[in-house]
Parts: C-alpha cells; structure tokens; sequence
C-alpha cells in the first residue's frame, strides 16, 4: 500500500545516528556528509565524535547531538554533567541525556529533577531526556514525562534503541502527556518509511534512526 501523506517530509524530522561503538572516522564523515546531502536537522554521536562532527558540519545546516550518560543512564550526576559540559564545548547543540532509570523505580523524583535541571540550566543547550519506555509501567512513563518537562527538558526521547524501540503507542502517550509543550524524539527499531510516517503522524516531531536514508529512498520510491 502507498505511503500517504505527501506534504510531511520526513527529512525535516531525521537525526541521523551514528551510535555503533566501532565507528570510525570515515563512518563519521559519511554520516556528516549524507545529513548535508539530505538538509537533516542534525547527526546524533557520541561525545568522542562531536569535536570533528562540529568541525565538519560548520557553517551547514545539521546541528550535532551528543548522547550523555549513553545507553544506561546509570553514571553519577557529575559525570553526566561534565560530559554535557565538555560536549557543548566542543560543538554539541542539543544533547540526548538518558535516564537514571533505578532512581524512577525508586521514586526518587527530586534526584531525578536535579540532575536534569542541572544539566538543562548548565548546558544551554537543547536537552532531550531518553526515557527507555520499554522498560517502564505506565505511571513511571508518566511521572518520567512530568519530572523531565517541570526540568527543562525541551524533548522526550522514547528510547536508546539498546532495550527496545519507539512504539506508536508510546509516542501517543507523550503527545498526550505533553500537550505540545515540548518535542518528542522517537527512536530504536525505525525500519520502513512507513514506520516512520506513521511516527510523525502520532505525535513524533523528531525521529533517531540510522537508516535516515534507506526511509527517504523507500518514501521517494514508493510516490
């Protein structure tokens, strides 16, 4: 069946990831050249690559997105904070920061709204939080959503892609939880472009996936 929907350009809404651990310098490059090539929004890399990742996307559209506390969530409060400090400095224009997830489980809302708010104000910068929805009830998926936006954050990100990926039914929980008030970054297990459109059109306004090409491809062949 043909994909509908053809004034949403999924373009606008692709952070191309390059989260593999191996990564090279020449993987990072072909992910900086094909998100020009492309007009994304930005690469999402790790803190090691975003120094030549700014480099090489200066004066380009696509900004750099730097995960912290990737894919765990589980370092102190002050290794995150350094990292995203340290990631600004060197170029980094939004950063994707995971969860401490055993503190949700815990009901530690205050360390929670700490360590976000911290890095929100210090930073200065787009913060998306990863929740790992995958792994959380439906009041935690909420009570994370809530704690997260009274932080700062400007996006909620569904997952890391490491334990699961973005489901319809999660991205709809957000835009209901959200009420438009921040973004929502779907992420992990995007294969098609059908997928993805059907992301957007649940509420998604930015999509973490790998394959950002391989959808456009899929998107434009099936016009």
């Amino acid at each position: 069946m043909a994909i509908e929907h053809p004034e949403i350009d999924l373009a606008e809404y692709i952070e191309l990831a390059l989260l593999q651990p191996a990564a090279t310098r020449e993987h990072l490059r072909d992910c900086c050249d094909r998100a020009v090539q492309y007009n994304f929004p930005a690469v999402c890399v790790y803190p090691s690559a975003v120094k030549e990742a700014a480099e090489l996307l200066h004066g380009k559209h696509p900004g750099v997105c730097a995960v912290i506390g990737f894919p765990a969530g589980a370092t102190t409060t002050a290794t995150k904070r350094y990292e995203a400090q340290e990631a600004v400095e060197n170029g980094a224009t939004e950063l994707d920061v995971v969860l401490n997830l055993g503190w949700l489980k815990m009901g530690d809302s205050e360390s929670i709204y700490r360590e976000v708010a911290s890095i929100c104000e210090e930073s200065g910068q787009i913060v998306k939080v990863i929740l790992e929805m995958a792994l959380l009830t439906p009041t935690e998926k909420r009570l994370a959503a809530e704690i997260c936006m009274d932080a700062g954050a400007a996006y909620l990100k569904t997952s890391t892609g490491w334990f699961g990926g973005a489901t319809l039914e999660d991205v709809r929980l957000l835009k209901e939880i959200t009420k438009g008030r921040v973004g929502i970054k779907a992420a992990g297990g995007i294969h098609t472009a059908e997928e993805a459109l059907e992301l957007v059109l649940a509420g998604a306004t930015r999509l973490g996936t790998s394959r950002g090409v391989e959808l456009l491809h899929q998107r434009n062949s099936s016009r």
